[in-house]
């Protein structure tokens, strides 16, 4: 009997994933695995004073279903949190965490989740200059400790707006960019030529936040070895 045609559907090119944090809680990363995601990022901490409580089961969870995972801080850069403090300080808060690297090709170099402030001054109280300075400070430090430059988590528009539209990171740092749609990334934030990781949806197929690689499996197993 002849097989019926396939349901068309607009699909993000690129190897899909997915990043997620306490809002998911327990994820089922078999389903999540046999729906077809083959990464995870998974939110280890915040500032300096908050770890996610769902970090175990989810970093540990999405490798034992067979995923390529990866960790990610989400910064608070300024002076007008309670909890801020220097690049430097919330990259070792980070690595002390669940944000580390390791070899063994199922891990993703760290990521850094800088955006806009969830209460407050969107670029946290900082000039461009000093926001540039705290972002080399992570992941300087980051590099340190691990021998990969953190993965930059970003949308283009709060880059320009509160890095000066610094190209100072691309040359080492691979780009996540946000930007929700599905007909493409848009405009890059300068300094970078291509996008590694783009979050597409903040809802979907997927538990939390809708990724795509841009490549294929060997380059995302290649990233993630290093």
């Amino acid at each position: 009997s002849a097989l019926s045609a396939p349901t068309l559907t607009k699909r993000v090119p690129g190897i899909p994933g997915l990043d997620v944090s306490s809002y998911q809680g327990t994820v089922d990363w078999s389903t999540v695995a046999s729906d077809g995601a083959k990464f995870a990022f998974i939110k280890a901490t915040e500032g300096t004073d908050y770890t996610n409580p769902d970090f175990t089961q989810q970093y540990d969870g999405s490798y034992d279903a067979g995923l390529i995972r990866g960790a990610y801080h989400f910064a608070h850069a300024g002076p007008h949190l309670p909890d801020s403090s220097s690049g430097a300080t919330q990259a070792d808060y980070f690595l002390a965490n669940g944000g580390g690297w390791s070899a063994d090709g199922k891990t993703l170099p760290g990521m850094l989740d800088i955006e806009y402030n969830p209460s407050g001054a969107t670029c946290y109280g900082l000039s461009t200059s000093s926001m540039v300075s705290w972002i080399t400070s992570f992941s300087s430090t980051y590099f340190s400790a691990t021998g990969r430059y953190p993965i930059i988590y970003t949308t283009t528009s709060w880059w320009n707006e509160c890095t000066g539209s610094s190209a100072a990171f691309g040359a080492n740092n691979p780009l996540f960019v946000a930007a929700y749609n599905t007909e493409g990334a848009g405009t890059l934030p300068p300094g970078w030529s291509y996008y590694s990781f783009w979050q597409w949806a903040d809802s979907g197929t997927f538990p939390g936040d809708q990724d795509v690689w841009n490549g294929s499996q060997e380059g995302l197993e290649a990233m993630a070895t290093g």
